[in-house]
């Protein structure tokens, strides 16, 4: 057998491999694309045919968003929504670098132990969680506020342990030689070590704002009144005593999706980036 065929063969083999792969992402795109595209067909359906079995209805009833958007007060779920979801990512990342800081760049004792402890935090559900929280908002008077929306879930272990991973790869000698300039760990921190980890506060960021536009137990728990809803719970309303109007629910659902994409398609550079950093690492 001679080198050139052996080469063919490798080529062959190589090209194989790669639409073997091709077509395996495709099927698992595929399947993950399914149930959006499914939620939308079934928001352009009427409503007597959302459980036809077909995929298109007789009609594309475009309407069926506007009706969802002036049916209840989807307008104001939304800038809700937008709000909590904000400003609760911007506070998580706040909260997260600062921690992850001192848990990976400052001396003190017990530091590890106290570490393990606050990311030992992370497998309790939330449902264990909301009984004492809601008492805490209670008695602060928290109880149907913005507040209490983005502040319980900001101080949540899992930014800080992303946050700390991608502060171990960063070399100790760049601080090092800020202090010798005379930075002080606040100018070293916003100075040296925040440029270089733009992407995984971007991916942080992300994975909170997306947690908070999607929460719901909670929402449902601390909130009474309609003015302070937030989308998930908008959703809910579609349900009366006559039923559920599955083809509103399918076009408000629709709706809430398209923030969430936006961001992720916006910062889909930024979030690869600080996946392959290595976030889940460190030394």
């Amino acid at each position: 057998m001679t080198s050139e065929t052996i080469r063919i063969r490798a080529r062959r083999r190589r090209t194989t491999l790669t639409w073997l792969n091709t077509a395996a992402i495709a099927v698992v795109a595929l399947l993950f694309t399914f149930p959006f595209l499914w939620m939308f067909l079934t928001a352009l359906k009427p409503a007597d045919e959302v459980f036809s079995g077909s995929a298109l209805g007789s009609q594309l009833r475009w309407q069926n968003f506007a009706d969802a958007w002036t049916l209840v007060p989807f307008g104001r779920f939304i800038a809700n929504g937008f709000f909590v979801a904000i400003a609760g990512a911007a506070l998580s990342v706040v909260v997260a670098v600062l921690s992850a800081y001192a848990f990976s760049r400052l001396r003190f004792r017990y530091r590890d132990r106290l570490f393990l402890l606050y990311v030992a935090t992370l497998v309790l559900p939330q449902e264990v969680l909301v009984v004492p929280l809601f008492i805490m908002m209670n008695e602060a008077g928290y109880v149907d506020t913005y507040a209490a929306l983005i502040v319980p879930f900001a101080f949540t272990a899992f930014g800080t342990f992303l946050m700390r991973q991608f502060f171990l790869t960063i070399p100790v000698e760049y601080e090092e030689a800020a202090r010798i300039d005379g930075a002080s760990r606040v100018r070293t921190l916003w100075s040296v070590l925040l440029p270089q980890l733009r992407a995984p506060l971007s991916v942080l960021g992300v994975f909170s704002f997306i947690g908070y536009w999607n929460s719901y137990l909670w929402p449902l728990i601390v909130i009474n009144t309609q003015d302070k809803a937030t989308v998930p719970l908008g959703l809910t309303m579609f349900t009366g005593e006559h039923g559920t109007q599955w083809n509103l629910v399918m076009a408000a659902s629709t709706i809430a999706v398209v923030p969430s994409l936006f961001i992720v398609v916006l910062l889909q550079r930024q979030l690869m980036k600080g996946v392959s950093m290595g976030g889940f690492g460190g030394r």
